[in-house]
């Protein structure tokens, strides 16, 4: 059993020997904190400042809380109490239930959604799995965030919230729920929070008590507090002020779900006699790894700079990252893939090695490129891709689709855009739409679906019989081949659910424009830096290997239009990207780098679509805009697709803003290429010189 001073470097051994008061320990990836938060707690025990028993401190898993317990018992500490947030709120709740109300306890709700499905009934909106399971997402931010169902709409814009029903809607929802909930005399997961402060703040027999029993406060992960958290803290305090507060700005990457790092940053000035020990000793990545985060997160504005840290390496030198840049999705899977097995078969377990991505819907194409090499993986936070329940769905409609074409083995559908347009019309009953829905569930149930029209392109361009018929039997296969039994294996994961853990190797890969940072963040300065911070975690979550990699399309033959991650800019070795001398890439550069306007860069892929940069006006043509919008509809009604299909609204303002005179200026815009052009193209160039009539004639 070792002592609280044993093995500390000389910060750490600052933050836990600092008096019995405030105390901010700024603790960047990798620097020991869950050690320096133990040995604390152990050294106050062991000088006498307060009783093992009268020691809580807090985190935000169980699985960490349980690590602090097994270290404090390591470190000979018994008696002091580790619990999530929630657990503790809950062991109070139950002991002054009685007191407070005075019956028996009120039954705690394992979920949400059956009482939620009921209300959404009465006032009028979708019953749909996704539609409530982003309500009830909604309603808890609101809760995290101390906010009303009445002051829900508000809160919508002050936030810049995206809920997936009408404001309005969401706040009649919530306030039904609410009823609902307390005439069955039921609890949810956020009322053990909310009643708990309640019953502290106005009790006085109970705060007293309470207090008499605590003492000594400890909250890891403390950047990522929500403000009803806060305030269950505040009442456990009751304005005393033995509290040690463990964070890293740079890594809130939940302000989705009501975090705020503000508490941290303000530590400093709510308590101005607080020690603040700053803990930057990397101790689980090479320098090479800790190089590259430093300088991803550099990039960031300067609001938190001064709770910033910079990591210090202390391992030994590693292998230095590795940039890959790749033609297409199916291209970068293969060669993660590829390096993976390398990796195995060079020694490293199946086990400490991790794939990481920015949404769910990424994770088929490394399902099935692991499948390949005969690799074995686990997906971890979700299920695998053919698991999930609208990718079952849109198999069922598949078959159904294939079934009613009399297909199976030979009827030609013309090719790749052929059998995508089948694929679209038959996907659009179950949830494909021209444009991504609102809302996190339902967006990543798009995302699934349209991840299986781009794997029809594929299909049909690498087989000899591209029928509906056929990818539905690929689609089979693949499914087959994806549930081998469980096994230790690789990690697939999102970058969100890695957080807290660690691999010797790490591919982060889709880092591109439009996924890394998600498109929906363009919009706002807070929600593109929270994005930023998300890769940091992921690359401070390798101990030595570190893989970065992007696609340029999403399909094999696609426009090559994507650009890497802005975060990576200035960071990406040359010989990483495709080679600069490839036609692609000069018509890339043509086509994004420069504004037609004002000749200034552009900087996304909207601006290159438009052709200019957001500084310059637009000069869009709404009449020519709505000639095309009223022929896309005839086509796609001709030939019995989706809309989008044809060309997508961001497409089709481009023509309009652009107004191409011929075959090369039409296919310089994003989404027209070859197989459009030979498709749409005289109608669309007829248009854009007035010759609607002769269009709609033909």
């Amino acid at each position: 059993m070792g002592g609280p001073l044993d093995g500390l470097d000389p910060e750490q051994r600052a933050a836990v020997t600092a008096p019995r008061g405030p105390v901010c320990v700024l603790a960047g990836a990798g620097t020991g904190k869950t050690r320096t938060i133990t040995h604390r707690i152990a050294y106050l025990v062991r000088e006498g400042h307060v009783a093992a028993g009268q020691v809580l401190a807090v985190t935000f898993t169980a699985r960490a809380a349980g690590e602090m317990r097994n270290r404090l018992r390591h470190l000979g500490v018994e008696g002091a109490q580790a619990r999530t947030f929630h657990a503790a709120a809950l062991r109070q709740l139950r002991y002054f239930w009685p007191r407070v109300v005075g019956d028996e306890p009120w039954e705690l709700l394992d979920g949400k959604m059956r009482l939620l499905a009921q209300v959404a009934n009465r006032v009028g909106i979708s019953t749909d799995a996704d539609v409530l399971r982003d309500v009830a997402t909604e309603i808890e931010w609101s809760k995290a965030s101390l906010i009303g169902a009445g002051d829900y709409p508000a809160a919508v814009t002050r936030y810049r919230r995206d809920p997936p029903v009408p404001p309005d809607r969401v706040s009649a929802v919530y306030s039904a729920y609410e009823q609902l909930k307390s005439s069955r005399r039921l609890l949810d997961f956020d009322d053990l929070l909310l009643h708990t402060t309640a019953a502290i703040e106005e009790h006085r027999a109970v705060a007293e008590e309470f207090r008499d029993r605590y003492r000594c406060f400890v909250v890891d992960e403390y950047q990522d507090v929500t403000p009803l958290q806060q305030r269950l803290l505040e009442a456990w305090l009751g304005g005393r002020d033995d509290l040690t507060v463990v964070g890293d700005a740079n890594q809130t990457i939940y302000s989705f779900g009501g975090a705020s790092p503000q508490g941290l940053l303000d530590f400093p000035r709510k308590y101005p006699q607080a020690t603040v020990v700053r803990l930057e000793r990397d101790y689980r990545s090479t320098p090479q790894v800790v190089s590259l985060a430093n300088s991803v997160i550099d990039g960031a504005g300067s609001r938190q700079a001064t709770a910033r840290l910079r990591l210090v390496g202390q391992r030994p030198a590693g292998p230095a990252p590795r940039f890959g840049e790749f033609d297409d999705e199916t291209a970068e899977a293969t060669a993660v893939a590829k390096r993976i097995r390398e990796l195995i078969d060079g020694g490293v377990p199946a086990s400490e090695i991790a794939v990481l991505y920015r949404v769910n819907a990424q994770s088929e194409d490394y399902e099935q490129a692991l499948t390949e090499v005969d690799v074995p993986y686990l997906v971890r936070g979700g299920e695998r891709f053919f698991a999930r329940r609208e990718v079952r769905a849109a198999m069922a409609a598949l078959r159904e689709a294939a079934a009613r074409a009399g297909e199976g083995t030979g009827d030609d559908t013309g090719g790749e855009t052929g059998l995508r347009e089948l694929v679209s019309g038959a996907l659009e009953p179950v949830g494909l739409s021209e444009q991504p829905p609102q809302g996190g569930t339902a967006r990543e149930r798009w995302d699934a679906l349209v991840s299986l029209v781009d794997l029809a392109g594929e299909f049909a361009t690498v087989s000899s019989t591209p029928t509906l018929g056929a990818f539905v039997a690929e689609l089979e296969q693949r499914a087959s081949a994806q549930h081998p039994p469980t096994v230790e294996g690789v990690t697939l994961a999102s970058l969100h659910s890695a957080k807290g853990l660690e691999w010797d190797a790490v591919f982060l890969v889709g880092l591109a424009e439009g996924t890394m940072p998600i498109q929906h963040a363009d919009g706002s300065e807070a929600a593109i830096e929270e994005e930023r911070r998300l890769l940091y975690v992921g690359v401070t979550r390798a101990r030595e290997h570190l893989w970065l990699s992007w696609a340029l399309s999403r399909t094999p033959g696609g426009r090559r239009s994507r650009r890497c991650s802005r975060f990576l800019r200035g960071l990406v070795p040359d010989q990483a990207r495709a080679p600069a001398g490839s036609p692609s890439r000069k018509q890339r550069g043509k086509r994004s780098e420069r504004c037609r306007i004002c000749s200034g860069p552009v900087s996304d892929p909207q601006e290159a679509a438009a052709g200019r940069c957001a500084q310059c006006p637009s000069d869009i043509d709404e009449a020519l805009l709505s000639r095309l919008r009223e022929w896309r509809t005839e086509r796609a009604r001709e030939l019995s697709v989706p809309a989008y299909v044809v060309f997508t609204d961001a497409t089709l303002a481009a023509i309009a803003e652009r107004r191409p005179g011929d075959d090369s200026e039409l296919v310089a815009i994003p989404g027209i290429g070859a197989t459009k052009l030979e498709r749409f193209g005289a109608d669309v160039l007829a248009l854009v010189r007035g010759e609607s009539e002769r269009v709609f004639r033909t």
